[in-house]
């Protein structure tokens, strides 16, 4: 590792890495245990409840996720046999989809946003302070277009 990193960004990487893993780990764990939900699930959520109308096409779904556009069809059929999401046409193209949050999604997200942010802010942001969270925020800025 020594030829590929220096010292300095060797540990960087590395501690983003085993924090990114153990932080992730945690989070679903809590997230399946509490809402029955898993990381991506909830992502979907989140998305379509901050979104206008709290309705987003599948192919934005996709395209601001990691998952594929076959991925997110089967989540979202996921959601809506769950009664968290329903799909309608989209009326524009007839060959698209979106996602639309029901209000069974509304207050399902609601409480599982309650207790996952109380999470996050255990493991993770208590650990900062206000200066720290800003710089850390500037960090990600720069990285948003890559």
């Amino acid at each position: 590792m020594d030829s590929w990193f220096n010292e300095t960004e060797a540990q960087a990487w590395g501690g983003f890495l085993s924090t990114h893993g153990r932080l992730s780990r945690r989070l679903e764990e809590n997230l399946r245990r509490t809402s029955h939900l898993s990381h991506a699930e909830y992502e979907v959520l989140l998305r379509l409840f901050v979104a206008e109308g709290r309705q987003l096409r599948l192919q934005t779904l996709a395209s601001e996720s990691i998952l594929s556009h076959s991925g997110i069809s089967r989540l979202v059929d996921r959601l809506e046999q769950a009664g968290h999401v329903e799909r309608i046409e989209a009326e524009e193209d007839r060959r698209g989809a979106y996602a639309v949050l029901t209000e069974a999604g509304v207050q399902h997200f609601t409480e599982a946003a309650r207790q996952h942010t109380a999470l996050v802010h255990e493991l993770f942001l208590s650990h900062f302070s206000t200066e720290d969270l800003t710089t850390m925020a500037s960090f990600w800025a720069r990285l948003a277009d890559t």
